[in-house]
């Protein structure tokens, strides 16, 4: 059995697999650890791993080499990038502040180790309020997810700018999509991550991150939801809360570069040793000093 292979050559390397709560259901039950990106990333830092394969897609596991620099990551496919990281390139930030006064840089986790290098601070989608607000500065450039900075601005007060990017997965839900849902299923509670668009988020019942939406969910007293974010969460969701009901707000919101990699995948990777992605130290001490600001606060 292709698992049991798999869990063998875990063994046999001493790794780690970390797999993104988008991913495919069977990755995820056969994963060590499930999350969202960062999460994953610290918490493979602190085991005594010497490897770490993450499914999920290239930023996360550059994410893994900036946190655990003497970890070996593999990344199955290398071609599972990121739409939204690739929509900014460290050249074409370091044009935009030289066109911008002198202020703070806000990057989201979801971009690349060379645009976190020339961060000030990292967040994630669940801090981003708080990390807005920890600044000084009234004024600051967000980077790379145009929706989730109007969301920070709306909720701060702070004169936020923003990059052009956005997530193609959750700019592609529309009101309608939202609307339609709650026909079908009346009194389920909608709850939606905050790369959504503005007017979808206007909407929503609850604003969370992946593992926000897992938190709510269990805790809330409401049986039913509409899942307004990737539909590989519906897997933790529903083993997490067997008792209640999940149904995708959209069957539209698939990233297929969170569906690429397989199981085959897995033991290749193991197998060989390849796909290993590792920030050079030039890039991965600013970046990792991006990421320590925002864990240091303890969001």
């Amino acid at each position: 059995m292709l698992q049991d292979r798999i869990r063998d050559l875990l063994k046999k390397r001493n790794a780690i697999l970390i797999a993104h709560n988008y991913q495919p259901a069977e990755i995820q039950d056969l994963a060590d650890m499930c999350g969202d990106s960062l999460e994953l990333s610290r918490k493979a830092a602190d085991t005594d791993a010497e490897v770490i394969v993450f499914c999920g897609v290239h930023f996360m596991a550059e994410t893994a080499s900036i946190l655990s620099p003497n970890k070996t990551v593999l990344l199955p496919r290398h071609d599972a990038g990121c739409l939204m990281a690739d929509m900014i390139t460290a050249e074409a930030l370091k044009t935009r502040l030289a066109q911008l006064p002198d202020m703070p840089v806000v990057t989201y986790v979801n971009s690349t180790a060379d645009v976190k290098a020339l961060s000030t601070i990292c967040c994630t989608s669940a801090n981003v309020v708080a990390v807005a607000n920890s600044l000084e500065a009234d004024e600051m450039l967000m980077t790379p997810d145009r929706n989730l900075a109007m969301y920070a601005a709306a909720r701060t007060g702070k004169k936020i700018h923003y990059w052009d990017g956005y997530c193609p997965t959750h700019e592609r839900l529309r009101p309608t999509d939202v609307a339609a849902a709650r026909k079908a299923h009346p009194g389920a509670v909608f709850m939606a991550h905050p790369e959504c668009r503005p007017e979808i988020l206007d909407i929503a019942d609850v604003i969370a991150s992946t593992s926000g939406m897992i938190r709510y969910a269990a805790q809330a007293a409401e049986s039913e939801f509409l899942v307004g974010t990737e539909v590989g969460l519906l897997h933790p969701l529903a083993k997490a809360c067997p008792d209640k009901r999940f149904h995708p707000v959209s069957d539209r919101m698939i990233c297929k570069n969170m569906k690429k990699i397989s199981l085959d995948d897995i033991a290749a990777c193991l197998e060989t040793m390849t796909g290993e992605v590792k920030v050079p130290e030039s890039v991965r001490m600013p970046a990792f000093q991006a990421v320590k600001r925002m864990v240091d606060l303890a969001l």
